[in-house]
């Protein structure tokens, strides 16, 4: 019962946003009394906590599956943005906005293992892409780690980039396109060009 209500309240947050779901909502659409809830999570502040780590934890495994198939790099970083894509529902309810403002210390938590993850995931992309001649071997690895991080963060911000001008998907893929154009070789821009036009059409 745990899992499904974690599930379930993750696809409503991710919907409708971490403010505007009660426990009435998550009770009533999994057809359970909020007594059931209860019993496993002592308010809505435990479940908002439990969901993003197991949403978290989950989409990392997913990226380590990704990573472990041993894709060219850039054929690796677009796995990845069509897989997190797919699990945060388009972010459409601008679910990182409502965390940070309602619950920023859940929010802190998040972030800072998601910048652990990532620099590991992004680093080793990075040295991989190197070793196979797609991308320039002066660049800083480090720096381009963290300023990719730095990006994928300011991206998700609303403010920056209102909802209503900008998809969660044309975001990502334009700053893909950015980010790799700048590192990479002409080979690594011969296939990258591949997957800019098949996203184009």
């Amino acid at each position: 019962m745990r899992e499904k209500i974690l599930l379930g309240a993750a696809d409503l947050f991710l919907n409708y946003g971490f403010k505007s779901v009660t426990m009435d909502d998550i009770a009533n659409t999994l057809g359970v009394s909020k007594k059931t809830i209860y019993q496993h999570f002592d308010n809505k502040t435990k479940l908002v906590e439990a969901t993003t780590l197991n949403l978290f934890n989950s989409i990392s495994c997913g990226i380590d599956h990704i990573c472990a198939l041993d894709k060219n790099p850039i054929e690796e970083i677009y796995s990845i943005k069509k897989f997190v894509m797919e699990h945060l529902k388009d972010e459409k309810s601008s679910p990182q906005d409502q965390l940070q403002k309602y619950y920023p210390k859940i929010f802190n938590t998040i972030k800072h293992k998601q910048f652990e993850i990532m620099q590991t995931c992004v680093i080793n992309n990075l040295n991989k892409g190197i070793n196979q001649d797609l991308y320039r071997n002066t660049i800083n690895v480090d720096f381009i780690a963290r300023i990719y991080f730095n990006n994928m963060v300011a991206i998700k911000n609303k403010d920056l980039f209102p909802l209503k001008k900008f998809s969660m998907d044309m975001l990502m893929s334009n700053f893909l396109e950015y980010h790799l154009r700048g590192i990479c070789t002409p080979k690594g821009l011969d296939i990258l060009k591949q997957f800019t036009t098949s996203n184009q059409s």
